[in-house]
């Protein structure tokens, strides 16, 4: 079983977070929300907290007025020019780690929380003792103060023992794999020195290396070279007065191991596809960093990737972090569908909600449809579940009359289950708290299709369920034929049917055709009472 690293991480004050905890299960995690929800922003602070640095670089020389909330950062500025002297808002990340030999010296009480815990503390505060005096300076002019003076801060890290933090003591590691930061060919040059040394013994590397500087030493006798040296040498008088050449260089920092480039199908890798880059770095990330460290990041994998190579991948970085932490970002329905939907962590405002509660059946269901896009469900403002491409058409358009725009323009997706359960969808909704509204014939029984069907789900006040209790009228054509009146539809069919009857069985044999002729038509529709309700209940 994959162990767990990290707990939880407190963010405050922090890029988009004000104020926010985030837990962490063992094994995978999936962060997934809307652009600048802030997933990058998490495993960014993950590893801040570890390693205290920010892209790379020590976050004592990043750290800058972004960095802190907007939120804190407009409350510090009203505060100033209203005449106040507020002191600059803290920023704080915490990282709680759970109590092993490797943590233990890190346990303590000094967090946020007041919690007796091993974890690692990084906070960016105002240096009251350093720069008190230009800070009253600073705020003095209370109308040219526009930014946090971060100028005037200091950065400590501390273990929850409110001890100061010695980097090499730190037994907890972290790997942050961004394919768009990893530079290739550092990461190609480490994979190959690794095949090497696992590949050739002591006295094969030697001869290669041997080998290889004599190819080095050979090369000053090409004509060329030899030419080029002899000019030197006629104007070396208004160089130096030693003899200058030029030749390879041959010393230690130039071997043949480091003069290898990385090739597919005989093309140098860094003139392949930004796809199969983008694959082969975080594989070889993975190579060089999973062998020892704890805790796994990987910041959207999908990039530039096909399906195929996409499957590829995600199976590669599931066998590779059996024995990790993982948390991976991402946008794709492909990844979430594939390593489950009881992963995924929805990031949204200043709360995550886990989905781990689902019906175990649900979340084999969405595995093996791991092509879905469950990820519209996700990150949607609000949904309207329909059965088929023709009731997504006719609801399209019903909401477009209501509202004079259409539903993805208030962030409310219309979803074509296209025959699939629609509970399914309603049991990843539950833990989302998303507002779900489900379009569905009665298919002559109410009773039984609507009412017992969704039962369930009938205490949850953002679940409506939307059909007609008409048994008669069993699927959405003769209802809208019932509402809209037979003359009205012949009109946007273009038809000449005599009964209500025969505009409907002409309707049910073209659905889709028919449905766009009456989602395009010029002619106004009343549309049936249940989708009105439906189109009106979810743009609350």
């Amino acid at each position: 079983m994959a162990p767990q690293v990290i707990q939880k991480v407190v963010l405050k004050n922090f890029r988009r977070f004000r104020s926010t905890t985030i837990e962490f299960a063992a094994g995978l995690n999936i962060l997934v929300g809307d652009n600048e929800a802030g997933k990058s922003t998490v495993l960014e602070a993950i590893n801040l907290a570890l390693t205290s640095r920010w892209q790379g670089k020590f976050f004592s020389g990043e750290f800058a007025p972004h960095f802190i909330n907007l939120d804190a950062t407009t409350e510090y500025l009203d505060a100033v020019r209203a005449g106040e002297t507020p002191e600059p808002p803290e920023v704080v990340v915490e990282l709680y780690l759970s109590e092993s030999a490797d943590t233990v010296r890190l346990k303590g009480t000094n967090n946020s929380l007041g919690e007796d815990a091993c974890g690692l503390r990084l906070v960016a505060r105002f240096d009251q003792e350093g720069f008190s005096d230009e800070y009253q300076s600073y705020v003095a002019d209370k109308d040219e103060v526009r930014s946090v003076p971060t100028e005037f801060y200091r950065i400590d890290w501390h273990d929850f023992g409110a001890h100061a933090v010695n980097p090499r003591a730190i037994k907890v590691t972290s790997s942050l794999i961004d394919a768009s930061r990893i530079r290739l060919q550092s990461g190609a040059d480490y994979y190959l020195q690794r095949i090497i040394t696992e590949s050739l013994d002591t006295k094969q590397r030697a001869q290669l290396s041997r080998a290889f500087r004599s190819l080095q030493e050979s090369f000053v006798d090409d004509a060329s070279i030899t030419a080029l040296n002899d000019a030197l040498d006629a104007s070396q008088e208004q160089i130096t007065d030693k003899k200058l050449t030029m030749a390879i260089n041959a010393s230690q920092n130039n071997q043949w191991d480091s003069a290898l480039a990385p090739h597919l199908d005989s093309l140098p890798l860094h003139m392949a596809g930004s796809g199969e880059q983008n694959k082969l770095k975080i594989l070889l990330a993975l190579a060089r960093r999973v062998e020892d460290a704890h805790l796994i990041l990987v910041e959207e994998p999908e990039n530039h990737l096909s399906f195929s190579s996409l499957n590829q991948l995600i199976e590669k970085i599931g066998t590779k972090c059996e024995e990790r932490q993982v948390v991976i970002s991402t946008h794709s329905s492909y990844v979430i569908n594939k390593l489950g939907l009881d992963k995924l962590m929805l990031l949204s405002g200043e709360s995550v909600t886990r989905t781990s509660d689902l019906p175990a059946d649900t979340q084999d269901y969405f595995k093996k449809l791991s092509g879905y896009d469950t990820l519209r469900l996700v990150l949607a403002k609000a949904v309207i579940l329909v059965e088929g491409p023709s009731d997504e058409l006719i609801v399209q358009r019903a909401y477009r009359d209501k509202h004079n725009k259409r539903p993805i323009e208030d962030g409310v997706d219309v979803i074509n289950v296209r025959g699939l359960s629609a509970k399914r969808f309603l049991d990843l909704a539950v833990p989302l708290k998303r507002r779900v509204a489900v379009i569905n014939d009665n298919d002559g029984d109410f009773a039984k299709n609507i009412t017992e069907k969704y039962a369930d789900y009938s205490t949850n006040d953002f679940i409506s369920i939307h059909a007609s209790d008409e048994d008669d009228l069993k699927t959405l054509e003769p209802q809208i034929v019932a509402s809209a009146g037979l003359d009205a539809v012949n009109k946007a069919l273009s038809t000449a049917f005599t009964t209500e009857a025969e505009a409907s069985d002409f309707m049910i044999a073209n659905k889709t055709g028919a449905a766009l002729a009456l989602h395009d038509t010029a002619q106004t529709l009343t549309w049936p009472q249940y989708i009105q309700d439906a189109v009106d209940g979810i743009h609350e």
